[in-house]
């Protein structure tokens, strides 16, 4: 079957939806065609190999799931999408005629499995997403894109799906939403898709987050959806049935990152003077508080004292926090500006102590 390359800027915001799993030619022709009857969608996705962590767990039901999505493109007019993590899979996906490939955040940490499917699509048209890896590093996920690139793909995208993080969280994966803006900032000319349904996984956060990623400026969404969720074989809890999948997405406000008015201009240039004199203020107090942690530096260096102090930190830490509320600031930013902090006056102490008098 021949496979026109999906132009992946051809609608904003681009929407794409289906199981997280093909399981059954049922399950899966009914979800896309409810998907399809809803006018939201605009390429439908399946999961066909399931890369899991544990084995014994459904591992994807293969290439009778591609027949499947096949034929609903078939029926549907609409373009299709699955997930590829080796030359096999890609060889398989562009057989039956594939639109749109995407790399999953397992193969975005692995170079050799992002090179193998990079070599199967050397001189191959066709359009591939890349999924942030599961650990955050930009650095792989910039590679995973460059690989990609030095092979002749065109038309790469990137999916924002949040990063495994240690501890309790709201979130099934941490949006980490800086790292997710720096990839912007460093390639800036590659769309990005939010997958809201791996970075909650939870149904009822999906909204929440599905609007952030548009308040931010990305170029679509990745959702799943299936016909009886809580049935599901994978990922129950983040799915959600096709109509309540149109219902959110029109629910979701796009804004436009720019307004012609002149007093839209004049309002935002006041505001930020304003942000440009606090930002002076604020990196000159953390100058002066970084010369303070110097001297202290040369104080435990002089005395012989480590320059680890928990019990000093952890005071700190407790004292800011207990303002958050007071300071209407959260306590997650604030965590991380505090850890920012410790760091470097770790390092700046650590030059000090073992620079000789």
């Amino acid at each position: 079957m021949e496979t026109k390359r999906f132009d992946l800027r051809g609608k904003r915001p681009l929407i794409i939806s289906g199981p997280c799993s093909a399981e059954t030619e049922e399950q899966t022709l009914e979800t896309c065609r409810r998907l399809a009857a809803s006018g939201t969608v605009d390429v439908l996705r399946a999961g066909i190999w399931k890369p899991r962590t544990k084995p014994g767990s459904f591992e994807g039901i293969g290439l009778p799931g591609l027949s499947w999505m096949a034929e609903i493109k078939r029926e549907t007019g609409l373009p299709i999408a699955v997930e590829v993590a080796n030359a096999k899979h890609v060889e398989s996906a562009l057989e039956f005629g594939v639109d749109l490939l995407w790399i999953g955040a397992r193969t975005t940490g692995n170079p050799f499995s992002v090179q193998d499917v990079a070599d199967a699509l050397r001189g191959v048209d066709v359009t591939v997403l890349v999924k942030n890896p599961m650990n955050p590093d930009i650095d792989l996920w910039t590679g995973a894109v460059q690989r990609l690139q030095k092979v002749g793909v065109e038309q790469v995208g990137l999916i924002h799906r949040g990063f495994s993080s240690f501890g309790l969280s709201k979130y099934r994966n941490n949006p980490m939403w800086p790292l997710a803006i720096e990839m912007k900032m460093r390639m800036p000319e590659i769309p990005i898709i939010g997958d809201p349904s791996h970075i909650t996984g939870k149904r009822e956060l999906l909204k929440e987050v599905a609007q952030q990623c548009a308040d931010l400026n990305y170029d679509g969404l990745i959702m799943e959806s299936h016909i009886c969720p809580d049935k599901a074989w994978s990922d129950a809890a983040q799915q959600v049935v096709p109509e309540e999948l149109a219902e959110l997405v029109r629910g979701i406000v796009w804004r436009k990152s720019q307004a012609d008015k002149p007093e839209f201009q004049m309002s935002l240039d006041k505001l930020r003077s304003q942000i440009d004199q606090y930002d002076a203020e604020l990196f000159m107090l953390l100058s002066k508080r970084m010369a303070v942690a110097e001297k202290i530096g040369e104080i435990k260096r002089d005395n012989e004292v480590m320059i680890l102090q928990s019990a000093r930190w952890d005071d700190i830490v407790k004292r800011v926090l207990a303002m958050a509320e007071e300071l209407k600031l959260s306590r997650e930013f604030l965590n991380i500006l505090l850890n920012s902090i410790h760091m470097e006056s770790i390092n700046r102490q650590n030059q000090v102590m073992n620079t000789k008098k």
